[in-house]
Parts: structure tokens; C-alpha cells; sequence
């Protein structure tokens, strides 16, 4: 009687796709919330570092910071420095509700295309492929999240337009993809191929759209300040020339390839991806839209785990397009199916855990550890602990710099700098140059790890060290950083 019971509470019919969302955004906010030490990532440090200036002290981006980024994720991260000083949880709490708007525009697609069953495939493959470290689970802040959950919404309206309305919101849908990440115009590259096979006229209105967000947004970029030359620079131009935060060796970028793609939980979409290529025998859009997405990825070249996040909804898809053709055809229960769905497709939460047992059972270890040979890069949350005492130990209007990959410790100290990150083309290091000798810092902070002579270039160390002899003392030393204070 009670298996029977249970039984009858389990049907799917009785699911309802919200559940479905509200459970996959409550392990997004476990995962993203509970790692990294209650810190901001290196990346999200950067952004809130250049959104603060812009906020805070009107340096508008690449004037008060140089990333090669959108002034819109600037501007989340400036907002949340507005709205609750320097924090990690708001940029993740917001990038996880729009990748949940993202989950129920997947549902929708699949069940435009294919009918509820496919929807409610689509949304566990997606909603689950996003909660693997694979995919960069925590990193739910980062551009991504938000060029792919407007790229969805896009697609949406696209499949669904009845009217040149429609198809003009879908463009402009598309169109703050691109103004959040580049990379996005091979998405809608996908889109414009297939209307222009399908309706060459309703094309206009599609890319009508595209230009009208676009043009938008640089009006606003334009009239807040920004410098329109500076903005093709680092958000384009830079990122192709040599020193750009990928530019690596072809067997670097193979092994990274192989590791995000072939030996990953990734493959776990491949099978039925195959098995939609083998059932449409026809590139559609669905396939366009994979093919196009993965060459972003090529292209850029970084293979960095949130960049996995361009081809998921496409491989999600067409999963499950496949698989309620199966099921069809077969007259296949769905239930079993969907077990068998969220046992294999479901996370390893181990880091959220692991990073709960530190909490628990910290053991901190002491400044001294840190400046004695062999000097170990501080993990994250001693990067926290290294900016807060700057933040003490330094004065409001006082200037600091932290040469290095030491985002976390700058953005931790509240104190302004033209802050750079590891990017050094030419453009990013004679910027840096300049700085340094027009507005010389109060305080300079050099690593001793051996990683920052592997990973800057001798060039930048050997010019901030010159910098260093002429014009400042040596302090202390802390938490593998030798500290300079500017000579009176």
C-alpha cells in the first residue's frame, strides 16, 4: 500500500518544471556559496576592483581598471560594491537566478520543439551538466552565465516568432548577449543562417534588433564616459595579440582541450548528441548552434571551464530531443529514464563539503610561515587576509599596487590603483608603466613565489623592480610579499 502510494507521488506528470528549477537553483546557490573560502575569485576580484572604481571614484573602466571584459559585468560588480561593499555572494546570487531564467527558457524550447517530455529532459540535462566543476559550477558571476542565458531566450523567440515583433526581440535579446560577451555572435551567426533559409525578409528584423542593443549600449557606454577607442581595445582588439591571458603553446591549449572535452562529465552528453546527428541527418539549427558555440571556443582558445558553458544548452537539447524520440518510439517509460538521468548526470559536491570541514576545523597558519624559503603562494583567503591588513595599515587616499595575480589582496584593501591583471600586451603594459611613474603608489607589494617569476613576464618584474629601488624602502615582509613604502 505505501510503495503504491510512493509509487503515485512520483509520477512526472505531477512534477512540475518550476520544482524542477527551484531544486537545481537551491544546489547552484549550495555550490557557488560554499566554496572558494567565502572569497571573491581571482576573475570576480578584478571586476569588482574596476566596478568599485567606477562606482565609488567615476574611473570609468579601462581609465580605473583594464580587463578584457564587458563594462557590463563592470557594472553588477559595481552595483554590488554600491549596495553592500566588497562582498562575494550578491554577483553569485544574481548570476544564479539568470542562469535559472536560462533553465526555464530551455524547458520552453524543448517543449515548443518536441512537447513537455522533451522539456522536462532538457531542463535536467542542462540544469544538471551546470552544476559539474567541469562547467565551472561556482562560477555562476562570470560572463558566461550571462551572454548564454541571453542567447537562450534569443533562440526562444526566434523558434517561436509568429510576427516581425518576435523576431526583432529576439535580435535584441541576441544583441545584449554580445554586449556581455563577444563570443556570443557565433550563437546568433547560428540564428541568422537559419533565418535566412527560412525567411530572408524576417532576417532584417532579426539583425535590426541585434544593431539596436548594440548601438544602445554603446550610447550608454559613451555618455557614462568611456573611452569608445579604449573600449575596441581591451574588449577586442587586445585580446588577439601577444601577452593576451591565453596566449600559450598549441600543446598547452591540447591538454586543456582534452581535459574539458574528452576526460570530463562532458561525455556524458555525447552519446545522445550523436544519436540526434544520426536521427536528423541534416544540420539544423539545433547543430548550428553546437558547431558555432564550440568554435567560439576554439577560437578564444582558453578552454577554461566556464567557456564549456557556450556549448551545453545545444548538447542539452538535443539529449533530450533524441532521447523523447527514444521513448517514443520505443514506448519507453519516462520515469526510469529520469532516474537514471539525475543519478549519473548529478554533481560531486565534494568542495562545498570540504570547504565546510575547513571552516569547522581551521588552523590558520601564522605570517611568519609565509616569509620563510620555500615561499609558498597564500591560498585565497589569505589573499583577504593580506588586503584587510593594507586596508589597516594604509590611509584612505593612499594609492597601492600589487604586482602580480593578486586581484583578491587589492580589491580586499579598498584602496585605489589602476589596478592590471596577468594580460600583458604591449597596450596593458606601457599603460602600467605610465601609471606607475605618474602616480606613484604609497605602498608596493612584490611576491616571493616562484610562480610570479614563471607567470609575468621579466620585463614587468624587472621594471617594477627598478621602480622599487629608486624610489622605496623595504617594510616587511607578509604572507610571501615583500611590502615597499614609498621613500618621504
Amino acid at each position: 500500500m505505501v510503495a503504491t502510494q510512493l509509487k503515485q507521488s512520483f509520477k512526472l506528470s505531477q512534477v512540475s518544471p518550476l520544482q524542477i528549477i527551484i531544486v537545481l537553483t537551491i544546489l547552484q546557490l549550495l555550490i557557488t556559496l560554499l566554496t572558494d573560502g567565502f572569497v571573491l575569485s581571482y576573475d570576480e576580484a578584478i571586476w569588482h576592483f574596476i566596478g568599485r572604481n567606477w562606482f565609488r571614484y567615476n574611473l570609468v573602466p579601462y581609465a580605473g581598471g583594464v580587463d578584457n571584459k564587458s563594462p557590463l559585468i563592470f557594472a553588477i560588480f559595481g552595483l554590488s560594491d554600491k549596495l553592500f561593499g566588497v562582498n562575494y555572494w550578491f554577483p553569485r546570487i544574481l548570476g544564479t537566478l539568470c542562469q535559472s531564467v536560462g533553465l526555464y527558457y530551455v524547458y520552453k524550447i524543448a517543449q515548443y520543439v518536441s512537447g513537455r517530455k522533451a522539456g522536462i529532459l532538457a531542463l535536467s540535462f542542462y540544469g544538471l551538466s551546470l552544476l559539474w566543476r567541469a562547467t565551472g559550477n561556482k562560477y555562476v558571476s562570470y560572463t558566461e552565465t550571462y551572454e548564454v542565458t541571453f542567447v537562450i531566450i534569443a533562440f526562444y523567440y526566434y523558434l517561436s516568432a509568429q510576427n516581425k515583433r518576435r523576431y526583432l526581440l529576439s535580435g535584441c535579446l541576441a544583441g545584449i548577449a554580445v554586449a556581455f560577451r563577444l563570443t556570443a555572435f557565433f550563437a546568433v551567426l547560428a540564428i541568422f543562417i537559419s533565418l535566412i533559409r527560412k525567411n530572408v525578409h524576417n532576417t532584417f528584423f532579426f539583425c535590426m534588433g541585434v544593431l539596436l542593443s548594440l548601438i544602445s549600449f554603446g550610447m550608454i557606454y559613451y555618455l557614462s564616459g568611456i573611452n569608445m577607442h579604449d573600449l575596441f581595445i581591451y574588449d577586442f582588439a587586445d585580446n588577439f595579440r601577444s601577452g593576451n591571458p591565453y596566449d600559450y603553446s598549441l600543446m598547452w591549449k591540447l591538454e586543456q582541450f582534452s581535459d574539458k572535452f574528452l576526460y570530463s562529465e562532458v561525455v556524458l552528453l555525447y552519446p545522445l548528441a550523436i544519436g540526434y546527428f544520426i536521427i536528423k541527418k541534416q544540420a539544423d539549427l539545433f547543430m548550428l548552434w553546437l558547431i558555432f558555440a564550440f568554435a567560439a571556443i576554439v577560437i578564444v582558445g582558453g578552454y577554461t571551464r566556464v567557456h564549456v558553458k557556450e556549448v551545453l544548452p545545444a548538447l542539452s537539447l538535443m539529449s533530450a530531443f533524441a532521447l523523447a524520440h527514444l521513448i517514443e518510439v520505443y514506448k519507453m517509460p519516462l520515469r526510469p529514464a529520469m532516474i537514471i538521468i539525475w543519478i549519473v548526470f548529478f554533481p560531486k559536491l565534494l568542495e562545498p563539503l570540504i570547504n565546510l570541514k575547513k571552516i569547522l576545523h581551521s588552523n590558520p597558519a601564522k605570517v611568519e610561515e609565509y616569509c620563510k624559503e620555500p615561499y609558498s603562494w597564500p591560498d585565497e583567503e589569505t589573499r583577504k587576509k593580506l588586503g584587510w591588513w593594507i586596508k589597516q595599515n594604509t590611509g584612505v587616499q593612499d594609492k597601492v599596487f600589487v604586482t602580480g595575480f593578486a586581484a583578491q589582496i587589492q580589491v580586499y584593501s579598498e584602496r585605489q590603483s589602476i589596478y592590471f591583471n596577468g594580460m600583458q600586451t604591449r597596450v596593458s603594459t606601457d599603460k602600467l608603466f605610465k601609471d606607475l611613474q605618474v602616480n606613484k603608489p604609497a605602498m608596493i607589494l612584490v611576491p616571493l613565489y616562484p610562480e610570479y617569476k614563471q607567470y609575468i613576464r621579466p620585463q614587468m618584474r624587472n621594471f617594477i623592480d627598478s621602480v622599487v629601488a629608486r624610489d622605496y624602502t623595504l617594510y616587511r615582509c607578509m604572507y610571501s610579499h615583500n611590502i615597499y613604502k614609498l621613500k618621504q
